[in-house]
């Protein structure tokens, strides 16, 4: 536990004399409380003997009020700032969470579900912040007030006040022993949630899936199963605290009867005033609020453990890809080298690419042809850093690609890939995100390249029509054709598609191609395709197969030659045809 919170020192120390500020009004609160049963005290003591000894009743009631008006500026001075600290490095931690999860590669997210990570960021901060926040109240509470109630307690009666806290020990003792179990069962509470969180989110994104293969009451049935076990994990829990929290108030409610009957005795025989027994009773009374407090601590400061532990978990995972200590800016020209290029994804896979060498120099639009898992995508992710490709393999304007910063090196491409992604925002909003100030005229034109603008007509409000989650209410011609719209607004050097014109049709292929020739003069494209009529107007292109390089020329030179691009070609042709 001290481990996990430790994570948490570069936010506390800059907040520092917020949490003192905040401590010290908690106290100017409780040290008020403190008095109004003294207050109390003199009141009935007057009342009793008929208004004649001690201060003017006025005197009391005056007493009171700004007593009354100290706790209310206490109670908001430590909301604001024992409250708003732990809010502030909440919305921190949150920040820092979320930009390190953009930094980690791909190899991450295949082991970890975005369902889980939602729970992290939302339900585990959450918990978090209760740690650093109420739980310091709790804390305090239960610290000051219930060892000054003790003290005061002590000092009016010693006899009496030993009786009627004699059944409050087992309090502590039950604290102490059920802090671990209360853990562990939180533990299991946010890991059910997290499952249920993935489960939710996995099933809406793949809606249509589940609708198309009619599995509408098998996926029902598990989530209610799932729902299910987040359930008992809460009921265990609740269990424990439903035992815990009445057997406060039980051991509290048995010194309530002995003071009672004994402080009662105590008033009869004259041992005790009528005011003293009054602020007594109140005082037990303000007792069972710390005394809950401390129960409510071991539940926060253990729950608030198992989230940190859960949120460090991911902040501890080192980025694979970085950038070196003296990254080099941009570079001047586009030029691009693959030079005795292999890659495997880990040290336990098999190479997926093998002696690549390749030279792409700035203007080329380059043609990738190969059959399914031949390399293609994973050639084309090494060049910008997606994945990272071995030391002197790729080349950049000369340079390795590993020596750039990841920003510089990454604004150079605009990758269209295979699965196209679009945001739940409008068609015109998914334009301009790689190009927030271009304006409408140039957005346009980039909508025009794609011929994505000729659809415009069709959608109910134009170009300000939302496009629904993941471009739900698109068609994938459409969706492809928008994301290529996109990547063309970031006028980056080097342009990859990947795929990206598969749905399609060849019409309106071709005249995507002849619009990138026109628009994309001078800079690099790199085309992957499994058809032959797009590549064909390629400068140049390569063939992979197994990882390697098999063919490279022209489209003319290698449907001279035998080869898989001539047996693709033909392939094709033959179905034209047919």
């Amino acid at each position: 536990m001290r481990k996990s919170f430790l994570a948490l020192l570069p936010y506390l120390k800059p907040r520092f004399f917020w949490y003192l500020a905040g401590l010290a009004c908690l106290l100017v609160t409780n040290a008020g409380q403190l008095l109004i049963p003294q207050w109390i005290k003199h009141a009935v003591n007057q009342l009793q003997a008929g208004l004649p000894q001690g201060p003017a009743l006025e005197s009391i009631l005056w007493g009171l009020g700004i007593t009354s008006i100290f706790i209310a500026l206490g109670r908001v001075g430590w909301r604001f700032f024992l409250s708003g600290s732990s809010r502030r490095i909440e919305a921190e931690l949150r920040r820092d969470l979320f930009e390190h999860l953009t930094k980690l590669p791909p190899s991450f997210y295949a082991r970890y579900r975005v369902g889980d990570l939602m729970a992290r960021a939302t339900n585990d901060l959450d918990a978090v912040r209760m740690a650093i926040g109420f739980a310091l109240v709790a804390f305090t509470d239960a610290i000051f007030l219930s060892g000054s109630i003790l003290v005061i307690l002590f000092l009016q009666n010693p006899l009496l006040a030993l009786i009627i806290v004699s059944p409050l020990p087992v309090i502590t003792v039950l604290i102490l022993a059920l802090g671990g179990r209360v853990g562990k069962l939180f533990q299991a509470v946010q890991e059910a949630y997290s499952h249920l969180s993935t489960f939710v989110q996995e099933h809406l994104s793949g809606n249509r899936v589940i609708k198309a293969f009619v599995l509408e009451s098998k996926k029902d049935a598990q989530f209610l199963e799932s729902n299910q076990r987040y359930k008992d994990a809460n009921m265990r829990l609740v269990r424990l605290w439903g035992f815990f929290f009445p057997l406060i108030s039980a051991l509290s409610g048995i010194s309530v009867l002995l003071l009672l009957y004994f402080g009662g005795l105590a008033v009869l025989h004259h041992q005790l005033s009528l005011g003293e027994f009054t602020a007594s009773l109140s005082y037990l009374t303000m007792l069972i609020w710390p005394l809950m407090g401390a129960g409510m601590v071991v539940n926060l400061i253990q729950r608030g453990a198992a989230s940190l532990k859960r949120i460090v978990e991911i902040l501890s995972v080192e980025p694979e890809i970085l950038a070196p200590p003296q990254a080099l800016p941009s570079p001047h020209r586009f030029d691009l080298s693959l030079r005795k290029l292999s890659f495997a994804y880990s040290k336990e896979s098999p190479e997926v690419l093998q002696d690549i060498d390749l030279e792409i120099p700035q203007g080329t639009f380059l043609g990738i042809l190969g059959r399914v898992g031949s390399g293609k995508s994973s050639l084309i992710f090494l060049l910008p850093r997606l994945w990272d490709p071995p030391e002197g393999t790729v080349f950049l304007d000369g340079r390795d690609v590993r020596d750039y910063g990841l920003a510089a090196l990454r604004s150079c491409f605009s990758l269209v890939p295979q699965t196209t992604f679009l945001f739940s925002e409008s068609i015109k909003d998914n334009l301009a995100f790689a190009a927030p100030e271009a304006d409408e005229a140039f957005l346009r034109r980039m909508a025009d390249v794609s011929t994505i603008s000729r659809d415009f007509d069709s959608f109910s409000q134009g170009w300000d029509t939302l496009v629904g989650e993941r471009g739900v209410t698109l068609s994938g011609g459409q969706k492809q054709r928008l994301a290529l719209s996109r990547a063309l607004a970031a006028r980056s050097p080097v342009l990859i598609l990947d795929d990206a014109l598969s749905a399609v049709d060849v019409e309106t292929e071709e005249k995507i191609i002849s619009h990138l020739r026109e628009e994309r003069k001078g800079t690099t494209n790199i085309i992957i395709s499994h058809r032959v009529a797009t590549l064909r107007r390629c400068d140049s292109i390569i063939v992979l197969d197994e990882g390697k390089i098999v063919q490279r020329g022209t489209h003319a030179g290698l449907m001279a030659q035998e080869g898989i691009y001539r047996e693709i070609a033909r392939l094709q042709h033959t179905e034209e045809i047919s």
